[in-house]
């Protein structure tokens, strides 16, 4: 099945190459990036020599619908929304890894990012592709809006709990960190070494553009309109998502009712993974993989429960979990092509 990937000149999209480039079904047949358009891929990437030599093209939705059955946005927020309505119309399937169609509501979106919304038909055609809870859905989409990063690792962590009943929806404290490749490849000096290196900045504390869909979320799964306090941290490593969950313990339950019940909850989700009682999840053992490995604690003094939900940010976080849902577009299984053994040490 030929695809092709906007954005293929960033680090979503070079992950996007990473993977589908051993995909038995996937071929890439059109990298596409505006900005760099007519240059080699390996020109850009070295370590792509003889592996993905293709030159990147402009995107021209006429020539894509000639040549592509699926088209993979690896763009910026404010790029995709003026794409993919005419895609679909020519009947090219597009998986959105910006967060252009993830937000229902036009003004929310102009709101909590700052752009001109998508066109209000995509946005009710787009299926949210949370893979573990929308998979119906996703199977029958022709366009999905793939989570952020931090609300997949924040969103598998808190919905079994929320769902089942076990934590109070109005104590939802997220402490999420993030290593740098989370903020794209372009420079700032919010990322610049000197600033980031042997350094912890919170940034964009009750501000940040992922706060609407993680609660979106949590209510169209729950049925439960919830507000979550959720706070942001850049670290100074590459790859990475830790979000500690704090909650109020509804009843009394145990760290050991809590890991039987995700265990339960996600017996079908091969890439969701629990730990046992006193196993902390740390983001190396996840790292270059599609898995979400997950941790509890429940203090019993307290009455709070901590929960860790880890990811590595560009895989499970962005191109892993697009594949993942081409996958299951495809009726294809849902692992095929993401069954790296997470990279140690």
């Amino acid at each position: 099945m030929k695809v092709g990937i906007v954005g293929a000149n960033g680090y979503s999209g070079l992950e996007l190459i990473r993977l589908l480039t051993n995909h038995p079904v996937a071929e890439i047949e059109m990298l596409i990036s505006h900005s760099t358009s007519g240059q080699s891929i390996k020109t850009i990437y070295p370590h792509l020599k003889d592996i993905c030599e293709m030159d990147l093209e402009d995107l021209t939705i006429d020539e894509v619908a000639g040549r592509v059955e699926l088209l993979f946005f690896a763009t910026p927020s404010g790029v995709s929304s003026h794409y993919i309505a005419s895609l679909i119309d020519k009947g090219i399937p597009c998986i959105d890894l910006s967060g252009d169609h993830r937000l229902l509501d036009p003004a929310t979106y102009q709101a909590w990012y700052h752009k001109e919304p998508a066109p209000i038909k995509a946005l009710n055609q787009a299926v949210y592709g949370l893979s573990e809870f929308f998979q119906t859905e996703i199977k029958d989409a022709q366009l999905i809006a793939n989570p952020g990063c931090y609300p997949t690792a924040t969103l598998l962590g808190i919905l079994p709990a929320l769902k089942k009943g076990f934590i109070n929806k109005d104590s939802i404290i997220i402490d999420a960190k993030s290593g740098l490749s989370g903020a794209g490849r372009g420079t700032s000096l919010m990322t610049h070494f000197a600033e980031t290196n042997d350094n912890l900045k919170a940034y964009n504390l009750g501000s940040h553009q992922h706060i609407p869909e993680i609660e979106q979320t949590l209510k169209k799964v729950t049925q439960l309109e919830t507000r979550v306090t959720f706070s942001t941290h850049l670290v100074p490593m590459t790859r990475g998502i830790m979000c500690t969950i704090y909650a109020k313990v509804m009843g009394s339950q145990t760290t050991e009712d809590f890991i039987k019940e995700y265990k339960t909850f996600y017996k079908n989700s091969p890439f969701v993974r629990i730990r046992e009682a006193g196993q902390w999840p740390t983001t190396k053992d996840v790292s270059g993989s599609n898995y979400c490995d997950i941790g509890f604690n429940v203090d019993e003094r307290t009455g709070q429960v901590t929960i860790v939900s880890v990811i590595d940010n560009l895989v499970k976080g962005a191109a892993g979990q697009a594949i993942q849902n081409f996958n299951l577009m495809n009726g294809l299984d849902q692992q095929m092509g993401l069954k790296q053994v997470p990279m140690y040490p």
